[in-house]
């Protein structure tokens, strides 16, 4: 990835809104990927289905903003 705005990172946030945490998994991001499946789950749940698109677009965002791993 090559950093915020990049069209990785567009097709990562495009991953993420059909399944939460997909697009960072395609990032390299495996523990954000499970937390944001299960957070979207979770909504999914307690809400009965209304506030899970929360948790779809907070993945979303993630995935858009990641600036990739910092190189020092």
């Amino acid at each position: 990835m090559a950093g915020q705005g990049s069209s990785g990172n567009v097709l990562a946030a495009i991953a993420s809104f059909l399944i939460p945490g997909l697009g960072q998994l395609v990032q390299g991001r495996l523990l954000r990927a499970l937390l944001m499946l299960m957070l979207a789950g979770f909504l999914w749940l307690v809400t009965l289905g209304f506030g899970g698109w929360i948790g779809h677009l907070v993945a979303c965002y993630d995935a858009a903003v990641w600036k990739g791993p910092v190189r020092g």
